[in-house]
């Protein structure tokens, strides 16, 4: 990089107005030459003949591809990530080996000079399906496309021999702010470096993530505090070092990002109090991946634990997207804080007439007998809560330590326990009859 930027200070670079003049008399002189029969003609014709004929190809080769693929079942995701590039690029692959075979023959048939333009073709259409799939490594799909056309644009303009006149062309489309100028050619350069870095980036965090996540010695909470910080750590990283590969100085930007931050500040409070308090829940650990909890009327687990928001998935399969701040300061029933155990209490009532002895064995007994009751260490107790106007009230408490299966359904799991134990006992459950009495109209 210091080598080219040496090389540009000994060599005056071409003005805009001068770079664009020579751009427009060689694609003035190149379309003049095409007004003559000749070979250079020819070879035009020759490669608008194969694009037809690719474009022809494309949607024969597609149609039998997708068949394929669906006759083909249980596909894997990466299968299927490899076939769908290929399917969308079958044109330009098309056309790339038809150039190279024309090319190839006429090279050994006629002379070299005859079949320039086809190589060139060839070259050009070989560079576009190599940059088409290396650019699927970028994972976003915005950068992805950004970075893919700047890299076509790119080797366009290489194989064209025309780079350093449309370099000094857009190098004069600049935005100047005092001492700190940006030219479009910086940013186009600026784009593509940082696209490459993040993608160097993405792998090194996502082998870093994966270690990390294999780690049994870490909880569930510092894992995701981990792979949040590699992420940052090289995300940074390339951004800075792709800002300043290109040469630009960030120091010009420091009153301009500075004004900027103090109006991001009040206008992005609620996002950044999100953000410290999703740092502040997986530094304490008070809520992990896998907990169960309960916010208000949402009843779920964490299934993620985000920069802003964390996942709570009901037992409906409701997804609830819950800021960070109101964990922080809500109150929040974590079932599972310290250890799985949840107790769970019913009521119920049984007549005067029956043994209140009987009716507590029969409920610990029917209670032990329904699916996910633990009977140890924490084994199933009723006792009488009161005399009530036309029973005698018990309450059960009994103990469950999985909570992610659920609540109401282990509770309507005892309730048919007892209903079953009571009926089969001769256990009556009373409940509140009204009589009604007509007066006579004399009475009135």
């Amino acid at each position: 990089m210091q080598h080219w930027r040496m090389e540009q200070e000994n060599t005056p670079a071409p003005s805009f107005v001068q770079a664009f003049e020579g751009l427009y008399l060689d694609a003035l002189r190149f379309a003049e030459s095409l007004m003559m029969p000749g070979w250079r003609l020819y070879q035009v014709l020759i490669i608008l003949a194969l694009m037809l004929v690719a474009y022809f190809m494309h949607g024969v080769s597609g149609r039998w591809v997708q068949g394929w693929v669906r006759a083909h079942e249980g596909w894997k995701t990466w299968q299927l990530r490899i076939i769908v590039p290929i399917r969308r690029r079958l044109g330009l692959i098309w056309f790339s080996a038809m150039t190279w075979a024309v090319w190839g023959v006429m090279q050994n048939t006629t002379w070299p000079s005859r079949s320039y333009l086809i190589g060139l073709a060839a070259t050009l259409a070989l560079a576009w399906v190599l940059i088409a799939f290396v650019s699927r490594f970028v994972r976003n799909r915005s950068l992805r496309r950004a970075v893919r056309w700047a890299l076509w644009v790119y080797a366009t303009l290489y194989f064209l021999n025309v780079q350093k006149t449309v370099g000094a062309f857009l190098d004069g489309l600049a935005f100047e702010f005092g001492d700190f100028r940006v030219s479009v050619m910086t940013l186009i350069s600026a784009l593509v470096i940082i696209g490459v870095l993040f993608t160097v980036a993405r792998v090194i965090s996502t082998t870093s993530a994966s270690r990390i996540r294999l780690n049994e010695d870490m909880s569930p909470s510092m894992k995701v505090l981990a792979v949040k910080g590699v992420q940052i750590l090289f995300y940074g990283l390339a951004f800075f070092m792709g800002i300043e590969a290109v040469g630009i100085d960030l120091s010009g930007l420091a009153v301009l990002t500075g004004a900027i931050g103090v109006g991001l500040g009040f206008g992005l409070q609620k996002v950044i109090s999100n953000l410290v308090s999703g740092v502040i829940i997986l530094l304490d650990k008070s809520i992990k991946p896998g907990d169960v909890i309960s916010l208000g009327e949402t009843f779920g687990w964490i299934n993620a634990l985000g920069a802003r928001y964390v996942s709570v998935v009901t037992r409906d399969g409701k997804e609830y997207l819950i800021p960070n701040e109101d964990l922080i300061t809500g109150q929040v029933v974590n079932w599972s804080h310290s250890n799985d155990y949840v107790r769970l209490d019913i009521f119920f009532g049984t007549a005067y007439g029956d043994d209140p002895h009987k009716v507590r064995e029969l409920a610990v007994e029917a209670a032990t007998k329904a699916e996910r009751v633990l009977d140890y260490p924490k084994r199933p107790v009723c006792h009488i809560v009161g005399f009530g106007d036309s029973s005698v009230d018990y309450i059960l408490r009994f103990w469950i330590n999985d909570p992610t299966g659920g609540l109401t359904n282990i509770r309507g799991a005892v309730y048919l326990a007892l209903w079953d134990a009571f009926k089969a006992n001769d256990i009556s459950i009373p409940f509140p009859q009204r009589e009604v009495k007509m007066l006579p109209k004399d009475d009135i």
